[in-house]
């Protein structure tokens, strides 16, 4: 008959494993309630909670610091009615008149948005000046007149406070330098502008192409300057400023500055030639650079048996954009959107070696 277990045998550890002085964990954890469990669970949570919102609060504020900074830099793009967007502050360096390349820009934002915002200056009043960006500005408004699409009723832009003047200016100018299509008279012009305006405090445009582009080179500074005093010297005569050449613009200012009677003479040829268009104009001015050499031209031309044929000027696409051509007897001008002093001399040698090879009179006869 086997031995009954008594209800109430304890399995007591024995006496020398129990340390002396000391309660084991294992009973602590056994003594306490349910009750004291909670709450010291409920203690850690609160104390990790707090610990996260200290985190979370830490970043919120590190986060508004530098929103505060960027927007005050203008690199936050915020959305800004087109109405509260004002032009006067700054003269502009583009060219009057439509602009051709306008409904391209157009285009591309009906399509893929505007990938640049504009740039302007916070005013008092709680809109804001135009610093950079007046063709994309053109292109929003007149995509919202054209279409009344309420999505063109604002524009993109980076906003920052307001600016001293020389400092906006030199902001816009900065931005249009790497700008293909400005041209040197445009730059004269607005030196010409802010040496003008009584607000700018500068005496004169020297002054005036130091403080707008200083982060021009000496040389193109120099350019500027002398396209400036061409442009004040012949201001009510010339029609296409803008497509006169640099290496033109410059090298006629400096035979007004050695031969001041020289300014009549291209005054009065211009005006005797008032229907003239942008190629003719440059061939004048250009004809006067190189007056010695001109004159044989003339006599072989008296004394050439072949009649005088008429200038042809066409148009051909290339992949900087379209050149206009126009060509007469024994010349022919071509304009393109490229500096052509910036490509290799083998490399254009070579190119106008093929094209003189390239070309013939009907009757097969070459010019010595």
């Amino acid at each position: 008959m086997s031995r009954k277990r008594r209800m109430f045998d304890i399995d007591m550890p024995a006496v020398e494993d129990i340390p002396v002085g000391k309660v084991p964990d294992k009973v602590l954890e056994k003594r306490r309630g349910p009750m004291a469990a909670a709450i010291s669970e409920n203690a850690d949570a609160l104390r990790d909670q707090q610990s996260t919102e200290d985190a979370i609060r830490s970043e919120n504020d590190r986060l508004a610091h530098e929103l505060v900074r960027l927007r005050s830099e203008g690199l936050v793009t915020e959305q800004i009615a087109l109405s509260d967007v004002m032009t006067e502050k700054l003269t502009r360096d583009r060219k009057p008149g439509p602009d051709p390349e306008l409904d391209e820009l157009k285009l591309s934002i009906q399509e893929i948005g505007l990938s640049n915002p504009i740039r302007v200056e916070r005013r008092p009043d709680g809109r804001f000046d135009l610093i950079q960006g007046m063709r994309r500005l053109s292109a929003y408004r007149a995509l919202y007149e054209e279409t009344g699409d309420e999505a063109y009723a604002k524009i993109p832009a980076g906003i920052a406070e307001a600016s001293e003047l020389n400092d906006s200016y030199r902001r816009m100018v900065d931005e249009n330098l790497i700008r293909k299509d400005i041209s040197f008279a445009e730059m004269g012009a607005l030196a010409r502008a802010f040496a003008d305006d009584p607000n700018n405090d500068c005496v004169d445009v020297d002054k005036a192409v130091s403080i707008l582009f200083k982060s021009a080179s000496y040389t193109k500074r120099s350019y500027i300057r002398a396209f400036a005093s061409l442009l004040a010297l012949l201001e009510k005569v010339l029609m296409h400023p803008n497509d006169i050449p640099r290496n033109v613009g410059v090298e006629l200012k400096r035979k007004f500055d050695t031969d001041p009677g020289l300014i009549g003479q291209v005054s009065s040829a211009l005006m005797s030639e008032p229907d003239r268009d942008s190629s003719r104009e440059v061939a004048i001015l250009r004809s006067f650079l190189n007056t010695e050499a001109a004159e044989p031209t003339k006599n072989v031309t008296k004394n050439n048996s072949k009649p005088r044929r008429a200038k042809t000027t066409f148009q051909v696409s290339g992949r900087a954009g379209i050149a206009k051509c126009s060509a007469s007897s024994g010349r022919i001008d071509l304009r393109y959107d490229l500096d052509f002093t910036r490509v290799d001399r083998a490399r254009l040698e070579q190119a106008i070696s093929t094209l003189i090879a390239d070309l013939w009179e009907e009757d097969d006869l070459t010019h010595g």
